[in-house]
């Protein structure tokens, strides 16, 4: 089975991390969604919250699964046996961010990060924009899959 671990904090998931998700069951048997947990970091919304978003949104697709995790990325995935990560690439800086960070991830293990280039409709969208919309009141609905619309 090629499982691939689709990590972040999706605070919240966005039609970006949606279009990778759906993209990336055509190329793997299973998707698991892993929302890190940083204690120190301060969250719109709750662990659950985050969690109920994306399970919402892949009610319908059994290769998907959530979780959350801990700690190291490549030891997550060795836990669960996932032999990929998944990464979307937004823009060139993504680029270079992500690039190093697959490097350390395949010196350390021997797990290859595959990305997938973002939608040109959703290569804009990122969460941190989302939230700054919803803070201000905006119209933040074209930007997140529906479970996301509902809720806030």
């Amino acid at each position: 089975m090629k499982r691939a671990l689709f990590p972040g904090s999706f605070d919240p998931i966005t039609n970006g991390h949606f279009d990778i998700i759906k993209r990336g069951v055509k190329v793997f048997d299973e998707i698991v969604v892993a929302i890190g947990i940083n204690a120190d970091k301060k969250y719109m919304f709750s662990l659950e919250e985050r969690k109920a978003f994306i399970e919402k949104s892949f009610k319908n697709e059994p290769k998907v699964k959530v979780v959350t995790y801990n700690g190291l990325t490549i030891d997550f995935c060795k836990e669960i046996d996932a032999e990929f990560i998944l990464r979307g690439l937004r823009n060139p800086a993504d680029f270079e961010f992500e690039k190093a960070i697959a490097h350390t991830n395949r010196r350390l293990s021997k797990i290859e990060t595959v990305f997938l280039l973002t939608a040109a409709k959703t290569s804009f969208i990122s969460s941190s924009i989302v939230r700054d919309v919803i803070r201000n009141n905006g119209d933040y609905t074209v930007l997140v899959p529906e479970s996301v619309r509902v809720n806030k």
